[in-house]
């Protein structure tokens, strides 16, 4: 398990934690409980936009490499039809 998904998961428990106290304690403030919410969906979000974009950039290498066996291929191809 990776770090940010330990965080993802410390942060979830802490804003249902401090939801339910704000709903049955009334400790605290209502801008309180919705900036723990808050902090958890972007920390979230950040992080799946992280592995979105290493995924994207492990595409673009392999997508890169299909595109030099293209031109190496069509560079084939014309050779032979000269001879």
């Amino acid at each position: 398990m990776k770090l940010q998904d330990v965080i993802i998961w410390i942060l979830f428990i802490l804003s249902i934690i401090i939801g339910l106290w704000y709903l049955f304690g009334n400790s605290p403030t209502f801008e309180q409980a919705i900036l723990i919410f808050i902090l958890t969906i972007l920390f979230t979000i950040g992080a799946k936009i992280n592995d979105i974009g290493a995924r994207l950039k492990f595409l673009e290498k392999r997508f890169g490499k299909l595109e030099e066996s293209f031109v190496r291929l069509v560079s084939d191809f014309k050779e032979k039809l000269k001879k």
